[in-house]
């Protein structure tokens, strides 16, 4: 029989620990959200509809960002054992320069209307990680501003080409002038993605007040008070617009896009220059031969072709036919640490980290960007240690096996 007692004060008391109560409701949802995951149900609870599915969203059906995490979700990894990881080291050179972890944030646009804080947010939360921010040729806040709220942090900027090249040319100079090191070209938007959550929410820049949106605005009052009072929505880039997204693309982005045009913006940037939006072999080998600094291989988050290659199943034959000639870095899918060390073990300089920082942005502003960068930090220094890699040169094609769901069909 299991003799019992009555507990004593001095039994308990050990067990009795209370923490101290966290009064600001956004720490406190921000502490409770464990992973990037977690910080897009907070997003979405406190974002309206329409500004949540904008940065959420995909084209069409949205299978190529489905297939994309998918993509990671399949890998298996391989650890080595009996490997001292006491001290893990997350840091490495991209372009030239010292990063402390081998992912920056991607360029986004319209930031200020998933949260008023936008890229300022981002620029600073960047700057204090120590890695780099992209900034949006359709970014909400401008060029200049956004070197402001980076101070000593590195920067760098998306061109969008436009029919109009004078005023395309113009940015760029802005963006040299402010102390952008890097411009990333983006090839892959001719013409506006499909997509659909935007045209049934009847997305607009800036959002247009409609009986549904003010249903939708009861439950989150704190977004429409800081977007109500905050100043109104404007470009990096250019003035105001007000209309959709497909339309703005449509009307400014130049379909003619070609070779001809990469040369010619080279001859007139200063700083690296890194082309985004690759998605076939043949392109990479190409665009590696003009000359460019790196790659990305990108599907545009799944924004803009669905059913368009999984960024990630291409890495493996890229960095093999080009690794040595230009950096080759990643996006689409990521939404973890073990992602990013899946992706820098089969050979990526480095990752682009969208839709992760976005979630948090809308979660909790600045605030929200810090966890989003502290979770993926967190999860990719314990799975280096998992995997017995205390640097990332000691991760390599051994650590990570494809478990692909999707092949090809031979024929």
């Amino acid at each position: 029989m299991t003799s019992r007692r009555i507990p004593r004060p001095r039994d308990l008391a050990p067990l009795l620990r209370f923490k101290r109560p966290v009064l600001s409701p956004t720490r406190r949802r921000l502490e409770a959200a464990l992973t990037i995951h977690d910080l897009r149900l907070v997003a979405k609870r406190r974002t309206p509809r329409a500004a949540f599915d904008f940065g959420d969203g995909a084209a069409e059906s949205e299978l190529s960002l489905r297939r994309a995490r998918q993509a990671f979700e399949d890998v298996e990894f391989h650890p080595t054992v009996l490997t001292d990881v006491s001290d893990v080291d997350t840091s490495r050179d991209v372009l030239g320069r010292r990063s402390s972890h081998p992912f920056a944030i991607a360029p986004i646009g319209f930031t200020r209307m998933m949260h008023s804080e936008g890229e300022r947010a981002g620029a600073a939360a960047a700057a204090a990680f120590g890695i780099p921010f992209t900034l949006s040729t359709m970014g909400t806040t401008s060029i200049e501003d956004v070197a402001a709220a980076s101070g000593d942090g590195r920067r760098w900027f998306q061109l969008y080409l436009w029919k109009d090249r004078e005023r395309s040319m113009a940015l760029v100079e802005r963006a040299a002038a402010a102390g952008y090191d890097t411009l990333l070209v983006t090839v892959d938007s001719a013409v506006a993605g499909s997509r659909l959550r935007d045209v049934r929410n009847g997305m607009t820049i800036p959002p247009t007040l409609t009986p549904r949106t003010v249903i939708d605005a009861i439950p989150r009052p704190r977004w429409w008070f800081d977007f109500l009072t905050t100043e109104p929505l404007s470009f990096a880039s250019l003035d105001r617009w007000s209309g959709t997204v497909a339309a703005l693309v449509d009307t400014m982005f130049d379909p003619r896009l070609g070779y001809e045009d990469l040369a010619w913006i080279r001859e007139q940037w200063p700083g690296r220059m890194v082309v985004k939006g690759v998605q076939s072999l043949h392109d990479a080998r190409r665009i590696a031969a003009t000359g460019v600094d790196g790659i990305v291989l990108s599907n545009h988050g799944g924004r803009q072709l669905d059913r368009a290659p999984v960024p990630f199943h291409l890495l493996p034959g890229v960095v093999r036919e080009v690794g040595t000639d230009v950096e080759v870095w990643l996006d689409t899918g990521i939404m973890s640490g073990a992602d990013i060390v899946a992706a820098v073990a089969l050979g990526a300089r480095n990752v682009l980290v969208g839709r992760a920082y976005v979630y948090g942005l809308m979660a909790g502003g600045r605030a929200g960007v810090d966890r989003a960068l502290g979770i993926l930090s967190a999860q990719m220094h314990r799975t280096l240690q998992l995997l017995g890699a205390p640097t990332l040169d000691d991760l390599g094609p051994h650590h990570v096996r494809q478990l692909r769901r999707l092949a090809p069909v031979a024929g």
